[in-house]
C-alpha cells in the first residue's frame, strides 16, 4: 500500500464524506446523516469524462424519441463482441447478443425460459441475495455449491458439485464469476470442472460476468463460454458497464445467448421494454473511450483492498479476510468477534457504519459482512477506524 497516492489518484482522494452526502443516490441518500455507507454496490468515484461527454453530446441533439436501431439491435451488440475479443480472447457472434435492462432481469428471463417449476438450479453460496430469492419465486429449487474457506482462499469442491447436480435434478447453473460476495475469480481448471458436469447433465449455464473488468493482476477473468464451442452453445453470458464504470442507474446490460432454443424463445416473446437510449450511449462510451479511467480505478481499488488487509491485521486480527481477486467488495468473517449471526447490526449501532449483512447471502453468510471499498481512501480509513474502534472500546472497558 502506498504511503500516499500520486497525482494519478488525486481526484479520488479529494472525495470526502461531506461532499458525498450531497449525492441523491440511495447509497449516500438513504442512511442517517451520521452513518458511513459501505453496503450498496455503487462506487463513489466520478463517472469517466468520456462517458459524460457522450451523454452531453446526445442530449444536445435534443432527440429523446425512439432510437433508430434496426430490429432493436443496438450498437452494443458489436461493441460487446469486440470487447470480449480484445480483453478476454473470445469472439462471440454479435447476432447472438441481446439487450436487457440489467443483469438481474436477464437472469430471471433466462431461468423462466429454460426451466420448469420444481427444477433444481445450482449456484455458489454465499450468493448474491436477489438470485436465491428469484429461484424461490419462480418455483425452482436452489442447489447450493458451498464456497469453502481454506488457507489459500475461497474454493469449491467440484466433486461435491457433481454429486449435488446428479442427486437434485438440476437443469441450470447460475455462475457468478467473478464471485459476489467472496471476490473469487474462477480459474480455467475450475471452469472446466463445472463445464464437464454441465455437459454430462445438460445444464443451461447463466454466467453473470458483471464484475469481470474489475479483476486484479495476476488473476485473469475467463468467460465460461470462451472455453469451447460446446459450452458456448449452452451458456448465456451476461455483462454490462454498470459495476466497472459506476452506471447502475442507466439500466443497461447485454447477454450473449448461446443456446439456440433460448434465442428462439426470446425472439418469440411479445415486444417489451428495451434498454434506455442514454444507458446504451453511456455503455458504448465506457467500452470504447474510457479504458484509461478504468485502469486508474482498478489501481486505486487494488490499494484499497490491501489497506483493509493491513488495518485488520494490525487492529482487528479476529476478522478473517481473503484479499478479493476482483470486485470492490470485501467479504469479512466476523464470527470470532462474538457479535452473533448479524454483525452488520452491531457495526451499524456501535460504529455508525452501514455494511451489507451476510445473512442476506445465506446459506453461508451468518457471521459475515460485505464491505464496499469502492470509495476514496480517506473515507475507507474512516470506515475501518470506526469499525475497529467499536470493537476495541468494549475490550478496554472490560480490562
Amino acid at each position: 500500500m502506498r504511503a500516499s497516492h500520486g497525482a494519478r489518484y488525486v481526484v479520488f482522494d479529494r472525495l470526502d464524506e461531506h461532499t458525498l452526502r450531497f449525492r441523491p443516490g440511495v447509497k449516500w441518500g438513504a442512511p442517517a446523516p451520521d452513518v458511513l455507507p459501505a453496503s450498496i454496490a455503487d462506487m463513489d468515484f466520478p463517472v469517466a469524462e468520456p462517458i459524460l461527454a457522450s451523454l452531453r453530446g446526445y442530449l444536445d441533439l435534443g432527440d429523446l424519441g425512439y432510437p433508430n436501431w434496426t430490429d432493436n439491435a443496438s450498437p452494443l451488440r458489436e461493441a460487446f463482441a469486440q470487447r470480449m475479443n480484445a480483453r478476454y480472447d473470445w469472439f462471440p457472434a454479435a447476432e447472438h447478443v441481446r439487450e436487457f435492462t440489467d443483469v438481474t432481469h436477464a437472469v430471471r428471463t433466462s431461468l423462466e425460459l429454460s426451466t420448469r417449476p420444481g427444477d433444481g438450479v445450482a449456484i455458489h453460496t454465499p450468493a448474491f441475495g436477489p438470485f436465491p430469492a428469484m429461484i424461490r419465486q419462480l418455483g425452482l429449487r436452489m442447489v447450493p455449491i458451498p464456497m469453502l474457506d481454506t488457507p489459500a482462499g475461497w474454493v469449491f469442491d467440484a466433486e461435491d458439485f457433481a454429486r449435488r447436480v446428479a442427486r437434485e435434478g438440476c437443469r441450470a447453473l447460475i455462475l457468478v464469476n467473478p464471485h459476489n460476495p467472496t471476490g473469487r475469480v474462477f480459474t480455467r481448471a475450475e471452469l472446466l470442472a463445472l463445464g464437464e458436469v454441465a455437459e454430462r447433465h445438460d445444464l443451461t449455464v447463466i454466467s453473470d460476468d458483471l464484475h469481470a473488468d474489475l479483476t486484479y493482476a495476476p488473476h485473469r477473468h475467463v468467460p465460461f463460454a470462451s472455453i469451447g464451442s460446446a459450452l458456448e452453445a449452452r451458456t448465456v453470458t451476461l455483462y454490462g458497464a454498470s459495476k466497472a464504470y459506476n452506471l447502475a442507474g442507466m439500466r443497461c446490460a447485454v447477454g450473449h445467448v448461446g443456446p439456440v432454443a433460448l434465442r428462439e424463445k426470446l425472439a418469440a416473446l411479445p415486444a417489451g421494454p428495451n434498454v434506455n437510449v442514454l444507458g446504451m450511449r453511456a455503455s458504448l462510451a465506457a467500452w470504447t473511450e474510457a479504458s484509461d479511467w478504468l485502469d486508474t480505478v482498478v489501481g486505486y481499488l487494488d490499494d484499497n483492498r490491501r489497506l483493509i488487509a493491513g488495518m485488520l491485521a494490525e487492529r482487528l486480527p479476529e476478522v478473517r479476510y481473503h484479499l478479493p481477486e476482483a470486485t470492490y467488495l470485501a467479504w469479512l468473517d466476523c464470527r470470532a468477534l462474538g457479535c452473533g449471526d448479524n454483525p452488520a447490526g452491531y457495526f451499524l449501532e456501535r460504529a455508525r457504519v452501514e455494511l451489507a449483512a451476510g445473512t442476506k447471502y445465506n446459506p453461508g453468510g451468518d457471521g459475515f459482512v460485505r464491505l464496499n471499498f469502492g470509495t476514496a481512501t480517506p473515507v475507507l480509513r474512516a470506515i475501518l477506524d470506526r469499525m475497529t474502534d467499536s470493537v476495541a472500546t468494549p475490550r478496554r472497558l472490560a480490562s
